[in-house]
């Protein structure tokens, strides 16, 4: 997703990296009171980031795809800000729900030189939208949404456990958190005793949207990386001029066993 909001205008947001491709599409919402489509910009930001982490952490918990966002999240902010977020601050993410919630995803892989793999993703399949007032406006947001099945049975098989308390110190920045899910799901899966090299090139296809001259990259991503470090201490990682070298690591906590939740016969 982007680091920073592209514009209204702005409907697509690519990235390249290696054989693989990224598409993100903004959405519509119905508006309940005019009966009109209204356009909903691109997730950007920190915002959605923290807003996933919250999903999946919600959907694992429960079990269930079905997630009742208006009796949970804003204790969630509150608990990722540290503080008692104010209504602009309320605003802000549930406007970010409706974006992620309503936003496309299409992934394409070119898979030999006449042919491309390409998957239409919803993290998101359906929605019950409410009319949130406040001081100034109304605003649309989610209040009880549904994850596509594909995304939740993904969840549920993959799914690598998120120190919430390293979020709320990251949570400033989107390129940060971005690092700490990179390396929390990847350097597990490193062989032992065989270290995988990711050079500055490959990182910035990945992490430097927005930021043309790898000077620039390397300086903004050094940040970043330091201070996901300090929340994930147990991370093996080095660098050098030439990339980072990455050995197995545990991931930041322990995977959490949620609850089985068997169907009613």
């Amino acid at each position: 997703m982007p680091y920073r909001d592209p514009g209204p205008e702005v409907r697509v947001w690519e990235r390249e990296q290696g054989a693989i491709s990224l598409l993100v599409e903004a959405g519509h919402a119905r508006h309940p009171e005019t009966q009109e489509w209204v356009r909903l910009g691109l997730p950007c930001g920190p915002k959605p980031r923290l807003i996933l982490a919250y999903l999946n952490t919600e959907a694992l918990k429960t079990g269930s795809s079905e997630i009742d966002v208006e009796d949970s999240f804003t204790a969630f902010v509150r608990r990722i800000q540290r503080y008692t977020p104010n209504g602009r601050e309320i605003t802000a993410y549930k406007e970010q729900i409706s974006r992620l919630a309503t936003a496309t995803i299409r992934m394409a892989m070119i898979t030999a030189e006449d042919r491309a793999f390409q998957m239409n993703n919803h993290i998101v399949a359906a929605f019950e939208l409410l009319l949130a007032k406040n001081e100034k406006q109304r605003i649309l947001w989610p209040a009880t949404l549904y994850l596509s099945q594909d995304y939740f049975a993904s969840l549920q098989k993959h799914a690598v456990p998120l120190d919430e308390n390293a979020l709320s110190g990251l949570a400033h920045s989107a390129m940060a958190l971005d690092t700490y899910a990179w390396l929390a799901q990847r350097l597990h899966r490193v062989p032992r005793g065989e270290p995988q090299f990711v050079a500055w090139a490959a990182l910035k296809e990945q992490f430097g949207a927005g930021l043309g001259r790898m000077d620039n990259f390397k300086h903004y991503f050094r940040i970043a990386l330091g201070q996901v470090l300090a929340f994930y201490p147990r991370a093996k990682v080095s660098g050098d001029d030439q990339g980072l070298t990455l050995r197995n690591s545990p991931p930041p906590i322990a995977k959490k066993r949620f609850p089985v939740h068997n169907p009613p016969e």
